[in-house]
Order: structure tokens, then sequence, then C-alpha cells
């Protein structure tokens, strides 16, 4: 067993393996006998591609190696930045969104070729739906108004766009089907085809506070014959993921009771009138759904006649299993494996995004006859030994004014390795994006790059996060940079107290929302010795200036609306507040980023200098809201742990980058 001091163990994980070998996973589909699914490869500089695999096991690229202008063909929508819903297919055709021009592509599944449906005219397309019959393929369109445009108000609306292709030279034949809210999603075909079911919300909300699932009944033309009418939700419940099932009942989920739970909803049409008779599902504490921070979520898909298969989170935890339509009897499904991301279905099979305590996340098939899973795609070719593998243990702390905040902690692992008796691991506390978001335990290279080195992980799940019900959620309202910042520093040190990390060695690095938040917990508390940004925030009241549309009004739940509420987007800025700050602080930044653009990062980064707080700024170019390509990848882990040894007093293992510290 060798001893060595904490953060100098050498980690058989390097920063190239992470990035060079890795994908990333999203959305799934099964089609028949095949399925397909998307990968996001670093390798190639972060392009999407959409892969296919048959009955015979055999694996194979659908997305063209090639688009028509001879340029490259990235399976990525830039609908409200985020994407996602890039892809639908059929038995004979695929239709998908390319990044490079924002077209939506048709092409045939052995990736020969590819016939452009929309004109180059700055419209972004998301979330698809193919009509057969109709020869239409559904989309939410985002309209920037120019090829490459961007709009920080742009007209979202829900189309019909012919699969002849007739339209790829003019919008006029593109039909709109629903317009008039400033958001939708989802738009779901009936099995018969009779209906459209799709998810619509309004500024000041987000989808998580008020959406609403509305169904409209379809002419041949593939527009409504009169106004679709709503099923569920309003201003202060959201209801999201309409499903159809094959009785032509609508499944959706909404929190009405506090919770994202099921509803069933039979559609009725006595002498021609649209009748709906909606019963709750499954009453329980538990959350049958995200987020909806990117297009196409699918976390229920249906199994067959009777049953959905579906994904929970339940104390923090996924779960995965089925519910009977009938009475909503629920049953879960006992394995390592469990859900992280999209879920399709089929009668015999069940694939999606899975996670694992100690293996790498993958697209994971389930054959439902012998309960056997088989990994159809890995997000990674990294590997450890058991034995070096920290698995996750589910943590709650006090977070102060009668709260509980939760996470999850990794301890140090490493095979063979140990610490100096006495001295305890500095911890790292990882906080997700969003802020409504969530993170879940499994096996993460990412996390994993970390305690083989000898650092202690706390993965915090602060009030706002998703997985706990509405009320944690609203924790958030009106208190973004307060409530986060209390969680996280609290869970610090609540880790110290325990014995489980070095109070004089406490770090905390996020990203996006993350980033504010970790640039507020230097400058609101004392207690982290060192902080890492990435593409973080440190003006509120810039954000809300300069952010996309979908964002465009986030902050006036989770601070106030601005400008009236002004002074509060100064007292909870950094940026406004860098004489409190006095742990050095490493930035790191896309120089394409529109979500939070580079000068979010860059004015923090001077106005650190000015008061000789230590900082370094690292710009990556060409790099948008979180870094795809292996070299961005590569030399931001590396910089942040030349950065860490520096600032916390030990020597990394390793040949890492010199980092310089402006003061």
């Amino acid at each position: 067993m060798s001893t060595l001091p904490y953060g100098s163990w050498r980690s058989p994980l390097h920063a190239s393996d992470l990035a060079g070998a890795s994908v990333r996973l999203s959305e799934v589909a099964i089609v028949g006998a095949d399925t397909y699914w998307t990968e996001g490869r670093a390798s190639e500089q972060g392009r999407t591609v959409l892969l296919r695999r048959d009955a015979a096991g055999a694996v194979s690229r659908v997305s063209p190696e090639q688009a028509p202008d001879g340029g490259t063909f990235d399976v990525r929508s830039r609908a409200q930045e985020y994407g996602g819903g890039t892809f639908a297919v059929t038995d004979d055709l695929a239709v998908a969104s390319r990044k490079e021009d924002d077209r939506l592509y048709r092409f045939a599944l052995d990736g020969a070729g590819a016939t452009p449906l929309t004109p180059a005219d700055g419209a972004r397309y998301a979330d698809l739906a193919i009509d057969v019959e109709r020869g239409l393929v559904y989309a939410v369109s985002e309209d920037h108004g120019e090829p490459g445009g961007f709009r920080t108000d742009p007209t979202t609306t829900l189309v019909a766009i012919p699969l002849d292709g007739s339209a790829a030279d003019s919008r006029e034949r593109v039909r709109t089907v629903f317009e008039g809210t400033d958001f939708v999603n989802a738009p779901r075909l009936s099995l018969d085809g009779d209906y459209l079911a799709f998810v619509t919300w309004d500024h000041p909300n987000m989808p998580w506070d008020g959406s609403s699932v509305r169904v409209g009944v379809l002419t041949s033309d593939g527009t409504f014959g009169s106004p679709a009418l709503v099923v569920a939700g309003g201003d202060d419940v959201s209801a999201q993921e309409p499903v159809w099932t094959p009785a032509g009942d609508l499944v959706h989920v909404d929190d009405s009771s506090g919770w994202w739970n099921l509803y069933r909803t039979e559609l009725q049409t006595p002498e021609g009138w649209l009748e709906l008779r909606t019963r709750h599902l499954h009453p329980a504490q538990v959350e049958f759904s995200a987020p909806q921070w990117a297009f196409g979520p699918r976390t229920l898909a249906v199994l067959d006649e009777d049953h959905l298969v579906l994904s929970w989170v339940e104390e923090g935890r996924r779960r995965l299993g089925t519910m009977r339509l009938l009475n909503g009897e629920l049953e879960a499904w006992i394995g390592d494996w469990e859900p992280a991301g999209a879920i399709a279905a089929a009668p015999d099979r069940v694939v999606f995004v899975g996670s694992h305590p100690r293996r790498p996340g993958a697209v994971v098939e389930l054959e439902l006859a012998e309960g056997t899973t088989t990994v159809l795609a890995t997000s990674t070719s990294i590997t450890l030994d058991d034995a070096s593998v920290s698995e996750a243990e589910s943590v709650s702390w006090d977070a102060g004014a009668g709260a509980e905040a939760h996470g999850f902690y990794y301890p140090p692992t490493l095979a063979g390795t140990t610490g100096p008796e006495g001295e305890l691991p500095p911890l790292l506390v990882m906080i997700h994006g969003g802020p409504t978001a969530a993170t879940s335990p499994g096996f993460s290279p990412g996390v994993q790059y970390w305690t083989t080195r000898g650092f202690a992980v706390l993965d915090v799940n602060y009030g706002g996060s998703t997985g706990y019900g509405r009320a944690y959620r609203e924790r958030l309202d009106a208190s973004w940079g307060v409530v986060d910042v209390a969680d996280c520093a609290s869970g610090a040190a609540a880790m110290a107290a325990g014995g489980r990390a070095d109070a004089a060695r406490l770090a905390i690095r996020g990203g996006s929302a993350g980033g504010f938040t970790t640039l507020a917990a230097l400058a609101f508390t004392d207690t982290f010795a060192a902080g890492t940004s990435k593409y973080g925030i440190g003006d509120l009241a810039a954000l809300a200036a300069q952010t996309h549309k979908f964002e465009a009004r986030y902050l006036d739940r989770l601070v106030g609306p601005y400008p009236e509420a002004e002074a509060v987007y100064t007292e909870r800025s950094p940026l406004h507040h860098v004489e409190r700050i006095t742990a050095p602080v490493l930035l790191q930044q896309g120089s394409e980023d529109r979500v939070v653009p580079p000068s979010q990062s860059s004015g923090m980064a001077e106005a650190l200098r000015a008061r000789d707080v230590p900082v370094a700024y690292v710009e990556f170019a060409g790099e948008g809201h979180g870094f795809r390509g292996a070299e961005a990848i590569t030399r931001a882990l590396e910089t942040e742990l030349a950065f860490y040894g520096q600032v916390l007093g030990f020597e990394p293992a390793g040949d890492l980058p010199t980092l310089v510290l402006d003061a």
C-alpha cells in the first residue's frame, strides 16, 4: 500500500482520456427491430452523429458523413440554444436537424444522401414528429430572421413541413400549425393520426414553473380545424411530456399535486365535440419527469397496450419500471443499471440511457423475456477496477432555517493508495447547472478523475434542484445566490465536521448557473479556499439584458423582475462584491457562448485583478456553452488540477500546464 499526500495520487485517468475517449449519449428511439441513438463525439470536435443497431446487432451510421453542400453533418439543433429533439425515424427514412445551417434534412437509413426540407433562412427546428400518412414532419420552429442569425426574442411556432423537399427553397410551403405563445414543445402525434398533443408556456414562466398540455384535431393538411384545447397545466402548474396510448388516450405529467405525477386523459368526440376526462394514475411523492431544459426528453414510453415503462426520481435516485394504465400500479425493476436519460420501448424490450455505479454510462437494452441487459454503446472506453471506483453515498445535512439539503459524497479512492495518517483530503464541492437541474449518482469519469487523485467530492442538489418535489424547487424562488450558496457552504462544512474533508482545503466548482453559485460562494462566505467557474455568471443584470429568449425572464422568479429589482441584482452579483473575495479563482470560458457571453467571465477576471485577488482566465476559441472539443476538455481539466495543486498546497502527478495567477 502506497502512502501519498491527497491530491498527488497517480491516477490511471488522464484528462486526454476523458476527452478523446468520451461521447455524449442522448436521444434514443426504437422502430421495429432497429434501435437508434445519438453520440456527441469529443474526438470529432463535439460533432453529433445518429447511429442505428439492427436486429443482427450491426451498428451503422445513419446521419450522412457529408451534407449536400460538401460540409460536415452535425446532428444538433440550436433552438433555444440548448437544442435537443434533433431526429425522428420511420421504417424507411430519418429526418434530422443539422447544426451547420440550422436546416432539416431527410435521408435514407443507410446514410446515403440527404435532401434538405427547409430553407437556410434563419429558422431553427427541433422536437420532430413524422406524419407518414400526410407526408409531413411536425417541428418547433424558432425564427432568427436570417441565415446564421441570432435574435434575443425570436418567434416560436409549431409547424408542419413537407417530407418531399418542396419547402427547401421557400418557407411559404411550411405550414403554421400553432402560434401565439412564447414557447412550444413536444409535438406528439396520436397513433391514429387524428390528434396532435403539444406543450406551451409564456414568459415569465419557465416550463417547470407553469406550462400547458394542449390537444388539437388535425385536418388533412396537418393543421388544426379548430383551436387546440388545454388538457392540463396553467400558470402555476407544470404540465409536460404528453404520450399517446394504443387505446387513443393521452398520458401526461404535471405537478398539480406538488410532485410531477402521471395523469391519463380519455378523449371522446360526441357529435364532433372534443371532451376530456382526466384522472390521476399514481399519486406519490416521487417525480416522474425532469425539467425541460432541452427539447425531446422522454422519461416515459408506451410498452404495450396495458403498460408504460418509465423512470422516476425517489429520494434523489432514479428508478426504472412499469406502470399499468388501468389502475396506475407501479412496479420497480431491480438492477445495477439506472435510467439517466431518454427511454424508448417496444413490447419485447426497453432501451435507455443508463448509469451504473461502477461502469461508464451507456445506451442499454433490457430484453424483457429473459430479463437480460446488453450495452449497445458506451459513453467512454475508460474503465477502472472496482477497487479504484468511488461509489456515491447519499447524504443530507442541516442547511439552516429548518431546511435540509441533499447530495452525494464520493470518498477519495485508488487501489493500493492511501493518504498519510492524520491527513484529511481536500474536498471539491460540485454544483450542477440550471439551476433547476439535478445531479444523480453513478459512475462518472468527471468525478473519478478527482477521487482517484485523492480528492473527496460532494455533488450537491441544493434547494431549487429537481427530484424532490415542487416545494423543494421553489426554495430558490427570489433566493438564487442565497439558498444555493448556503446549501453548498453548509454541505462542505458538514463534510469537514464529520471528518470527511480538510476544513482548510475546501474548493468549489461549477459551470453556467453552477459557476454563478461558485462565485457567489466565494464572495459571500468564507468557507472555500479556492473556486473554479466555468462559463459562470458574475453580473446578474448583464445576464438579464444579454441572454437568449428561453431564459430571458428566468431571473424574474429567481431574483426579481428587472429593472424593478435592480438593487437585488447588484446585491447578489459577485462582480459587485469582488472586495469580499480573497480565495484564488480560476475562470474558464468558451469564446462562442450565447447563453453566458464571454464578457461575464472576462469582466470578472478584470475586477478581481483590480483587487489583487489571485485569478486565472482561460478562454477556449470556438467553444460554446459547455466544452465539446477534445482539446478544450483536456486543457480545462489539466488547468484546473494544476490550479488546485498550486493554491491548496500539493504536487499533482503528471505533466500539467503551467498556470500563472494574476494578482
